[in-house]
């Protein structure tokens, strides 16, 4: 039954153990450096402990990368300079182990897998492939629904599934990533959906759109969010309204995470979007996001602000693929090995006091 997984994610997620960080934070205050000194790596540490419910938390480690793949009706518009054949070539790249995301992934010591949730046409069987489509691409959003809701649900328990199968093969963190050219014009569209915010205020060149095909996609996503009245629809509305299948998979991707209790790092503007429908559907799983870096996307800044999330790291990377949240993981790891392996004053190893 459709959205059975989905429902019991939701009922899942829990607020996190405000116990575990009140001694999170008195634990920080005793290790052995000045407060504050390692800035908002502390505040990660805490929260990885509030997650789990731990003092000192347990390595957020290994990792999990899930990336969603998907095409788009959008791209009619043109709204990305690049055809549409590159989502499978890109896929059966991600596979064999040659895209960024593989790279990176294998670098944090983390296992990925691709989900075709919605290209084209099905991608060649293999390790790190999962067919799984619920449809051959979305319909173009300025016409009408992207998605049934029908269609939106069941990529959505395909993600919270990917989630929890990662989790009881032994993930620790996990990472939605996507595959799919034109998808960061119904991103936009949902941050714009979900925080208020017009259309040219959320709204990037992608893969490299130039000036003209910057001003015709933000018409575009002008035109989808007219065309699909989101400010009379809920929250699954607005993302069968102007989402994609790869957008929904990695919103359930997120649900599955924050049900069993584990952080899920966050890329970039595409993995901040599904991050905004997910927390639309549960709120209360904001609160085990982390963001993974902060690039140049419009809408990516305007998603971290809303979600209330501080990057992890800012290199100015807007590959996508779920690479910058990857590349994020062992500063992540970082956090809770501080609070695991530093000496704490109490322990009598460093002493003597400040000089006033």
């Amino acid at each position: 039954m459709h959205g059975e997984a989905l429902r019991q994610a939701i009922e899942k997620i829990g607020p996190l153990d405000e116990d575990a960080r009140a001694r999170a934070l008195a634990w920080q205050d005793d290790l052995t450096k000045v407060p504050g000194s390692l800035g908002d790596l502390e505040a990660f540490g805490v929260q990885l402990c509030a997650i789990s419910g731990q003092c000192p938390p347990p390595v957020p480690a290994p990792g999990f990368v899930g990336v969603f793949e998907g095409d788009h009706g959008v791209q009619t518009n043109k709204v990305s300079p690049w055809p549409q054949e590159i989502t499978y070539t890109m896929g059966v790249n991600l596979a064999s182990g040659g895209a960024s995301v593989s790279v990176l992934a294998r670098h944090a010591g983390a296992d990925y897998r691709l989900y075709n949730v919605g290209g084209l046409k099905e991608l060649p069987e293999g390790d790190h492939i999962v067919n799984c489509r619920v449809a051959a691409g979305t319909a173009d959003l300025t016409q009408g629904p992207a998605m049934t809701r029908e269609q939106a649900t069941e990529a959505l328990d395909i993600g919270v599934e990917a989630a929890r199968d990662a989790v009881s093969s032994g993930a620790r963190a996990l990472v939605p990533g996507e595959l799919g050219i034109g998808n960061t014009t119904p991103a936009a569209a949902l941050i714009a959906a979900y925080t208020g915010r017009p259309a040219d205020a959320v709204t990037g060149r992608g893969a490299g759109a130039d000036d003209e095909m910057l001003a015709r996609k933000t018409r575009t996503v002008e035109q989808g969010l007219a065309a699909n009245h989101v400010a009379d629809q809920d929250a699954l509305g607005i993302l069968a309204g102007v989402g994609g299948l790869e957008h929904a998979a990695m919103a359930g991707f997120i649900l599955g995470g924050a049900a069993a209790r584990v952080p899920v790092v966050l890329d970039g503007v595409i993995a901040v979007s599904a991050a905004l429908a997910a927390v639309a559907l549960a709120p209360q799983a904001r609160d085990y996001l982390f963001a993974g870096h902060l690039g140049p996307e419009p809408g990516l800044r305007v998603g971290l602000e809303t979600l209330g999330l501080t990057p992890l790291i800012q290199l100015g990377m807007h590959l996508g693929e779920g690479s910058g949240a990857a590349l994020a993981l062992p500063v992540l790891a970082a956090a809770a090995k501080i609070m695991r392996e530093m000496s704490h004053f109490s322990d009598g190893q460093v002493s003597g006091e400040r000089e006033v």
